[in-house]
């Protein structure tokens, strides 16, 4: 079975507003999956947001991609969002096992070619939200929702 979210389909309390705000976020991975493209191989993965408690629920998809120049992301994405290190030792990924991992990640969007995109800038483990949490009030308050 495959399974599509549409922000637009949501409840009217859960749409008000446009996008996710880019910034911090306590998150829980509900999808991973290894994508194989000859010139960059690629996590395809998607983020539901657990805080702040206003965005609960919504939804961040992006890439994290595992080309040799990009495995340092991978790789602290898996370290601080708690993968198993035994697997992590090997070099091996299981795709089931990402799903559930808690932490925080920061984003940001950007704009190529007229294409729009989330990046996945920084990750932390989930213990450092309540440390971290200040910071990404600032961050959303400018977003002010209607």
């Amino acid at each position: 079975m495959s399974r599509r979210y549409f922000e637009s389909l949501r409840p009217l309390d859960c749409s008000t507003i446009d996008a996710v705000p880019g910034g911090l976020f306590l998150a829980r991975v509900e999808h991973a999956q290894y994508r194989w493209n000859a010139q960059k191989p690629f996590y395809a993965v998607v983020f539901s947001v657990l805080e702040p408690k206003r965005l609960k629920g919504y939804r961040l998809s992006g890439r994290l991609y595992a080309t040799p120049k990009a495995m340092w992301k991978l790789n602290w994405f898996l370290r601080d969002f708690g993968y198993d290190t035994e697997l992590l030792s090997r070099g091996e990924i299981n795709d089931r096992a990402l799903v559930g991992l808690q932490g925080v990640v920061k984003v940001s969007y950007s704009i190529v070619k007229g294409m729009f995109y989330l990046n996945f800038e920084a990750f932390a483990p989930a213990e450092k939200w309540k440390e971290l949490s200040p910071l990404a009030a600032d961050e959303h308050s400018g977003s002010e929702l209607a």
